[in-house]
């Protein structure tokens, strides 16, 4: 079990990207399995905290931001350069063994990568996703939804412990 603290990012409303009340929670070097083991592992744990509907990809290079649904991503190969929040967010780096915990609302977009850069993304209880990218029409309904996610009964990583559940409380 991580007991580590994971770092903490708050992003405000920029007229866009409507970001979130709870902040970015990222887990630096979390994990210690890579590749397809710690793809692999990172369903597992994933999964056991109630995290799952997965998938293994990138990050799309676009800022976007899902209304209906957190998203966790754990990156189990390589490294990027992600900018959180939006445009007016924040550029942050990320290798493998680090999770990410992504608020409803919140930004996300990769700037860069290493060619081998991959993650597992999931999300909690298996819920449906969408994907918004801050296009003025979708605002009253994003916002909306977004009222209407609830915060997670597990952290995708450290389960009924600790992260988002006292972080996001």
């Amino acid at each position: 079990m991580n007991s580590q603290q994971p770092e903490t990012f708050y992003f405000k409303d920029d007229g866009k990207i409507p970001n979130s009340k709870f902040p970015l929670l990222v887990y630096k070097n979390a994990f210690a399995e890579r590749s397809l083991k710690g793809a692999a592992w990172l369903a597992e744990r994933f999964a056991e905290n109630k995290w799952t509907n997965s998938w293994r990809n990138g990050v799309f290079t676009y800022h976007h931001y899902h209304s209906i649904s957190h998203e966790v991503l754990g990156v189990y190969a390589g490294d990027a350069l992600l900018h959180m929040g939006g445009e007016n967010g924040e550029k942050i780096k990320v290798s493998a063994g680090d999770i990410l915990v992504i608020p409803a609302g919140v930004g996300h977009k990769k700037l860069e990568s290493s060619s081998d850069f991959a993650v597992v993304g999931a999300y909690p209880n298996g819920s449906d996703y969408d994907i918004l990218r801050g296009e003025p029409g979708d605002r009253p309904q994003a916002l909306n939804n977004i009222a209407k996610v609830p915060v997670p009964e597990y952290d995708p990583l450290t389960g009924k412990n600790e992260g988002l559940l006292k972080i996001w409380a």
